[in-house]
């Protein structure tokens, strides 16, 4: 799996519940296709991304189907989430 563009949004909280900042990440994925994640249509991985005093990490993830948004129900290895994370941490305010 690797990470070949994304797009982000700084998500509001009007109610004030959600303290930091919370971030909506759509990531572009290239997956082989021996991998258990590929389909033809392609895959993303949305993720929320949280920030509050200093710390970052995720909130949660779906990986989701490119054409449709239908979750796929698959989980990230430790090494991706990793890479998820270092992702999300360095294009937040991009």
């Amino acid at each position: 799996m690797e990470i070949t563009g994304h797009t982000v949004e700084l998500l509001n909280d009007p109610t004030g519940i959600i303290e930091g900042d919370r971030y909506e990440f759509f990531l572009d994925l290239d997956i082989d296709e021996e991998d258990e994640l590929y389909i033809e249509s392609g895959a993303k991985l949305r993720v929320l991304f949280a920030s509050q005093d200093g710390r970052e990490w995720i909130a949660n993830y779906d990986f989701i189907e490119a054409a449709t948004g239908t979750p796929m129900g698959f989980a990230l290895e430790e090494d991706e989430e990793q890479e998820v994370l270092d992702y999300c941490r360095t294009h937040k305010d991009a």
